[in-house]
């Protein structure tokens, strides 16, 4: 963003998001279902919001905890390996600049050690004295002290992968997500610095005033929507004898609600669950006495 931009106002709330990328579409998604809507300005760079005085600022992702540590946006959509790097890159004291609000359950991912297919993996010990290629040298620098091990941080800002093979490196430390391009460069995980997905990061101080309410309507509208994401409603037919049997199977169910059918010993019983209803798990009840059962999505949900 322009050195212009001006800060976030204080009767609003402006949410930094990546303008294009793999988080973008899910995070505008996620927001909303949170009963957001906007009008994007002919720039594609701003959004004001409608239904709620929360805009969006449409950037890079690497910007974004920099926009928030200087209160151009109260808040933003980003990766924790993103956020967590920056964060010990900008300390010049114990003192963060910002800090993860809540983990939003998309754009995983894991900060890997990876060293090549050839080499007989069995400690941590075997990185003394190595060069390891890596984006993250802040995250990576912590974790080698950490372990006492003395090792070169090379740094490389793309195609960190293929270092071994070009002979900068004798390692790597990246994001692996499926694990295929490690795999395509002869390259194998041995271990995780850091378990990634997209974060909510807000400022390290907290807000004041109409900005501090309208936080805590979006953080409740958020956990909401992210409970959702994982529920279902459960529906099905059993003897009342059963039941002893069949409530056990549900141990990530909130207490059913358990119906009399007129003139029959049996109950309707109707359940929300906030795990996943796999097939397995709808035999076991099936076995368990369980009939008509019927999965059915949770359009809302507030607590």
């Amino acid at each position: 963003m322009s050195p212009a931009t001006p800060a976030a106002p204080r009767d609003r709330l402006r949410i930094a998001i990546q303008k294009s990328g793999r988080l973008a579409e899910p995070a505008r998604a996620l927001l909303a279902s949170c009963g957001l809507s906007w009008r994007e300005s002919r720039d594609r760079l701003f959004c004001y919001g409608e239904s709620l005085p929360i805009d969006l600022l449409l950037v890079r992702d690497d910007d974004i905890p920099g926009l928030i540590a200087d209160g151009v946006c109260d808040l933003g959509v980003v990766g924790r390996n993103v956020l967590s790097e920056q964060d010990l890159a900008g300390q010049t004291d114990s003192n963060a600049r910002f800090r993860e609000l809540r983990a939003l359950g998309f754009g995983g991912c894991r900060l890997d050690i990876a060293v090549p297919d050839s080499w007989s993996w069995t400690d941590a010990s075997q990185l003394a004295g190595k060069r390891i290629a890596t984006s993250y040298p802040q995250l990576l620098s912590k974790w080698l002290a950490g372990q006492g091990i003395d090792a070169q941080v090379v740094l490389l800002s793309g195609s960190v992968e293929i270092a071994p093979r070009l002979g900068q490196a004798d390692a790597i430390c990246d994001l692996v997500s499926s694990g295929a391009t490690l795999t395509a460069n002869q390259l194998k995980p041995v271990l995780t610095l850091l378990e990634s997905e997209a974060v909510l990061a807000g400022p390290a101080v907290d807000f004041e005033g109409m900005r501090a309410e309208l936080m805590e309507l979006l953080l409740r509208r958020l956990d909401g929507a992210l409970r959702i994401r994982r529920s279902k409603l459960l529906m099905f037919q059993a003897p009342r004898e059963l039941l002893p049997s069949l409530l056990p199977l549900l141990p990530d169910a909130e207490e059913p609600t358990v119906m009399q059918i007129d003139g029959e010993e049996r109950l309707a019983l109707q359940a929300l669950c906030h795990g996943a209803l796999t097939w397995q798990r709808l035999e076991d009840l099936k076995r368990a006495g369980a009939r008509g059962l019927m999965v059915l999505p949770v359009e809302g949900l507030l607590a």
